[in-house]
């Protein structure tokens, strides 16, 4: 009798639980015809383990990733949040605001990942507030007061990332292999009497192997199907993306825009990826 007892009451608690997830799960007017999970529940695959040994060669090289290319376009939008879509700006906010990564300062310079931020100094950067605005006093004509002015870094400003990569060939799997090793948002700088477009601004830098368990949860959309979409994690991974090299490693340390321009730039950057790809070329008889 007591067995009989127990069993009941531990099929009570199941039915019980069961009740109250799929009222979390199944919202009364659902936006889809099905419990999307697998997107969800997605952990990013691991790197495969790395000797020091195993690498005989490499070369570190910083590109621009430009999402006005309309192949960089899954990258950018949607502008606004949906149901099931974010930018990738979007997707490194909140995980910013919530502690899931972190950011590191002075993009311009450091991109090393040494100084930290703040709560407070990535809050700061999301809103600032213009204190200096002065509107007329409606209940005085004739007077000015302070209405200061809230304005919201959004999707919509980031145009650019950089992203920081090591190239190398791995011995024991005999294979040429890349890592990404930091991601760098860049927002639009606008001329404050003109209001045009001048040039582009790094705001922070992220770790990428720190942001993968976010991106592999964050849809990217595909232009084929609805069913089956791949993740940030994916588009980032497997270089489903259009860039070009702005910097390699180099004994002064600088940009290839430091001393080329126009076109000239574009052959370099050209150069320096050929050069990535013939090195793997030479190594194999055919």
């Amino acid at each position: 009798m007591k067995t009989i007892k127990f069993l009941l009451a531990t099929l009570a608690i199941v039915l019980t639980i069961g009740t109250s997830d799929a009222q979390v799960l199944s919202p009364t007017f659902p936006d889809q015809v099905y419990l999307k999970e697998n997107s969800r529940a997605r952990k990013p695959i691991p790197y495969t383990h790395l000797r020091e040994a195993d690498v005989n060669w490499s070369k570190r090289v910083w590109r621009t990733i430009d999402l006005r290319e309309k192949f960089n376009h899954p990258l950018y939008y949607p502008e606004q949040r949906i149901n099931d879509r974010r930018s990738m700006f979007d997707v490194i906010k909140d995980a910013l605001m919530t502690g899931e990564i972190h950011a590191f300062d002075n993009a311009a310079l450091d991109d090393e990942f040494k100084v930290q931020m703040t709560k407070p100094q990535i809050e700061a950067l999301f809103v600032q507030w213009d204190s200096t605005n002065q509107v007329e006093d409606p209940n005085n004509p004739g007077t000015f007061i302070l209405a200061p002015i809230k304005t919201e870094l959004t999707s919509i400003d980031v145009k650019s990332y950089w992203i920081k990569e090591d190239w190398f060939f791995d011995k024991q799997r005999s294979v040429m292999d890349v890592r990404i090793l930091g991601i760098c948002p860049m927002k639009e700088k606008k001329d404050p009497s003109t209001g045009e477009v001048v040039g582009m601004v790094p705001l922070f830098w992220v770790y990428f192997p720190e942001c993968r368990p976010v991106f592999a949860k964050a849809e990217v959309y595909n232009t084929k199907t609805d069913a089956e979409r791949r993740t940030l994690d994916d588009v980032i991974w497997k270089r489903m993306f259009q860039s070009y090299i702005h910097k390699e490693t180099n004994v002064y340390d600088r940009t290839i825009q430091s001393y080329y321009t126009g076109l000239d730039a574009l052959l370099e950057s050209e150069r320096i990826k050929n050069d990535i790809f013939i090195y793997e070329h030479d190594l194999w008889h055919f």
